[in-house]
């Protein structure tokens, strides 16, 4: 078994409307998420190829949460306020952490990284800033 991991860095806004300080505000961060990939090396001496874990990662981090504010479904006033104004967005069902944004990242993967038959499993990590981070790991076989 062989560990590869790829990182994947985005700018996002939030806030947490539980917080008692600063961080009830909207604010941003650069974002950065590690995956890594735990498996058997395929015929070319891969788990898979970074190019091919770029193109299932790519499409949801880039495409839709890269300068988009990350919401909570019960900021019901925020979400509002950003469809007003037509602004770039994502509603999670939970608060936006990135301990829950390790959950979304997990059940975003895990069908297509299911999908390859020499990955064991995978583990998500999520910096919210440069020295603060969740973790998560995900067990497929």
């Amino acid at each position: 078994m062989i560990t590869i991991a790829k990182d994947f860095i985005w700018q996002m806004s939030h806030r947490l409307t539980f917080h008692k300080g600063l961080c009830k505000n909207i604010h941003g961060h650069s974002y950065k998420l590690r995956i890594y990939l735990t498996g058997e090396l395929d015929e070319n001496g891969m788990i898979i190829d970074f190019y091919d874990l770029q193109q299932i990662v790519d499409p949801f981090v880039m495409g839709v949460l890269d300068h988009a504010f990350l919401c909570s479904s019960d900021d019901t006033d925020t979400i509002e306020f950003i469809k007003k104004n037509n602004w770039r967005h994502f509603v999670m069902d939970k608060t936006t952490t990135c301990e829950n944004m390790c959950y979304l990242f997990i059940d975003k993967f895990k069908p297509e990284l299911e999908k390859i038959p020499n990955i064991y499993s995978f583990k998500i990590r999520v910096y919210e800033t440069e020295d603060a981070f969740a973790e998560l790991d995900y067990k497929i076989k």
